[in-house]
C-alpha cells in the first residue's frame, strides 16, 4: 500500500525545518518505506511543507512513521494529512 503524507509548515518555521532537515533525512534512509518525498515551496522559493510517499503496509505503519519523523517531533507541521495513494504514472 502507499499513503501520501501532506505535511504543512506552521507559519515562519524555515529555521525549524533547517535545524532539524539532516535528521530528517536520516529517518528517510534508515526506515527504508519512503519511495518519494520533496517539499512544498512558497511563492520566495522557500520550503513549507513536504509530501512524502511511503510504501508500507497499512494506514497504522503511515501514521507510525509520521509521527516518528524528527520534522513532526520538532513541532514543525501545523497540519498534516495522510490519504492511502495509487500510482498510476511513474515508476
Amino acid at each position: 500500500m502507499r499513503f501520501a503524507l501532506i505535511c504543512r509548515d506552521n507559519p515562519g518555521a524555515l529555521q525549524t525545518r533547517l535545524e532539524n532537515r539532516a535528521a530528517h533525512l536520516g529517518y528517510i534512509e534508515a526506515t527504508g518505506v519512503v519511495e518519494q518525498a520533496g517539499p512544498f515551496l512558497d511563492e520566495a522559493g522557500q520550503m513549507c511543507g513536504s509530501l512524502v510517499i511511503l510504501g508500507v503496509g497499512s494506514r497504522a505503519e503511515a501514521e507510525a512513521w509520521a509521527a516518528g519523523d524528527p520534522y513532526a517531533k520538532a513541532g514543525l507541521f501545523s497540519d498534516v494529512t495522510i490519504e492511502e495513494w495509487k500510482r498510476v504514472i511513474g515508476g
